[in-house]
């Protein structure tokens, strides 16, 4: 036997012992963001399932801190071994591109294991504006460049670069105010002092139900259940938008391909619970059952498509 082929028997035997034994101590799931933030809610709405399933305890360990770069450089510097896991959000695919010095890369120090869920943003309008459409708000901005204010949550956030994608795929010019989170933001919309956001749809949809805003699209590529009767974005003429709030579990760079395997099986069954569904709709989440390699694809195109956005509009941040 050659001493190469000798090798790769060990080192798979290694992985398929290191696959049977997993997991024979608790899990922990790093977070970038602060308790009871929107991907808190949604990461400890599956970790109850997840610890049944996989039948060990899963532990949040939330790890807030610039962008989310923070829980992210802990999870890229942890053992391969499937115990230290990251809820990814939209940053994963952003950061690399709004910072310009990293200590780890998004591209190549992760292993995805599956998303977990997604929600469309909806761009409101405060209530006293006369637009009610898009095509009214485009033809409006073009007529006066730079005078619509769009409020964010925070430079670089998704909220900032949907507007961002807004403006080049309209052909408009418009100014960013960005807030420390996203209720100071929609309160000053509701308000007046800023003219309109890209809102995550359960900051937004009770204020749209009580007439303090009016919903104008949603970004996702089809119509939210949470409100049937407002367009896409594509619907409103502009082809090809999508801008969604998206959370995934990943892994480090070298976990064994088995455990992967076992982490997205154990997370389908989880998301298949009729209570984690229900927990979800409530939240205007949508559910995202997919495979490692789907997810992994999704990560490069997300990559890709906002690398481009926050290029053309200069964005860095601060």
């Amino acid at each position: 036997m050659k001493v190469r082929d000798l090798i790769a028997g060990l080192c798979l035997a290694a992985c398929t012992a290191t696959a049977a034994a997993y997991p024979d101590r608790p899990i922990r799931i790093v977070l970038g963001f602060p308790a009871g933030g929107g991907a808190d809610v949604v990461l400890r709405t599956v970790t109850p399932g997840l610890a049944e399933e996989l039948g060990q305890p899963v532990i949040v360990d939330n790890r807030p801190g610039a962008g989310g770069n923070l829980g992210m450089d802990i999870v890229a510097k942890a053992a391969p071994d499937g115990y230290t896991l990251l809820m990814a959000a939209p940053g994963l695919a952003t950061n690399a591109s709004l910072y310009e010095h990293l200590p780890f890369d998004p591209a190549k120090d992760f292993t995805a294991i599956g998303m977990v869920s997604s929600v469309p943003n909806v761009l409101v309008v405060t209530p006293s504006l006369p637009f009610q459409s898009v095509a009214e708000l485009i033809a409006y901005a073009k007529d006066h460049p730079g005078e619509l204010n769009y409020a964010s949550s925070g430079i670089g956030t998704s909220l900032h670069l949907a507007g961002a994608l807004f403006e080049r795929d309209a052909g408009v010019k418009l100014t960013h105010v960005p807030y420390r989170g996203g209720p100071a933001a929609i309160n000053d919309v509701m308000s007046g002092q800023v003219q309109m956001m890209f809102s995550v749809l359960p900051l937004a949809v009770p204020q749209i139900k009580a007439g303090k805003l009016r919903a104008l699209a949603v970004t996702g590529a089809t119509r939210t259940s949470a409100l049937p009767d407002v367009p896409t974005m594509i619907e409103a003429g502009l082809k090809g938008y999508t801008a969604t709030t998206w959370n995934g579990l990943v892994a480090p760079a070298g976990t064994p391909a088995p455990i992967v395997n076992q982490l997205n099986a154990a997370l389908q069954r989880v998301l298949d619970r009729p209570d984690v569904r229900k927990a979800f709709a409530g939240m205007g989440q949508d559910v995202v059952k997919d495979t490692p390699q789907e997810y992994d694809a999704m990560l490069k195109q997300e990559t890709e498509k906002w690398q481009q956005v926050i290029k053309a509009a200069g964005i860095k941040a601060e």
